[in-house]
C-alpha cells in the first residue's frame, strides 16, 4: 500500500458538489492499494500512521502523534499512487489492485484506523470523481510504502 499523509488544519472531499467527508486538525491520507497488498499491510500501515509523531509539541518540535492532539483522519482511495511512468507519457496503473480486491482492503483500513483511534474515519467514495481540498499544516507531507518497511 502506498500512502501520502498530510498534516492538515482542515480537509474535505466533495462528490458532485456535496461534502462527503470533512475534518479540521488531523491527517489527510491518500491511500493506494496495490495488487500485492494484503491484511498485513493494513495492520502495519495503520499502526505506523497513528503512531507517527508529526504534530508539534509546546516547543514547536514534531513530537506528538495523532491521538496526542485529538486529531481526525480523512482517508481517500487513490489508485493513481501506483502509477508507473517508465514508458511514454501516459502512466500505467497495472500495479494498482482491481476494485474487487482494493475495496475490501480499503474498507478494512477504515475499520483498523477506527479501532486504533477510537474515532470515526471520514472518507471519500471508492471510484468516485472526488474533489479534495486541504490546508496543509507546516507543510508536512510523508510518503509511506508498506512494501518498504524500513
Amino acid at each position: 500500500m502506498n500512502a501520502v499523509i498530510q498534516r492538515v488544519t482542515s480537509a474535505k472531499v466533495e462528490i458532485e458538489g456535496e461534502v462527503k467527508g470533512e475534518i479540521t486538525s488531523g491527517l489527510l491520507i491518500l491511500l493506494g492499494v496495490g495488487h500485492e497488498d494484503d491484511p498485513s499491510d493494513i495492520e502495519w500501515l495503520a499502526k505506523k500512521i497513528v503512531g507517527m509523531r508529526i504534530f508539534s509539541d509546546e516547543n514547536g518540535k514534531m513530537n506528538l502523534a495523532l491521538g496526542d492532539v485529538d486529531g481526525d483522519i480523512l482517508l481517500i482511495s487513490q489508485f493513481t499512487l501506483h502509477a508507473s511512468t517508465k514508458k511514454g507519457n501516459r502512466p500505467s496503473y497495472i500495479n494498482a489492485a482491481p476494485p474487487e480486491k482494493a475495496i475490501p482492503l480499503y474498507n478494512d483500513m477504515i475499520k483498523k484506523l477506527e479501532e486504533l483511534t477510537g474515532k470515526s474515519i471520514q472518507t471519500g467514495e471508492f471510484g468516485a470523481d472526488m474533489q479534495v481540498s486541504l490546508l496543509n499544516d507546516g507543510p508536512v507531507t510523508i510518503i509511506i510504502d508498506s512494501r518498504d518497511r524500513k
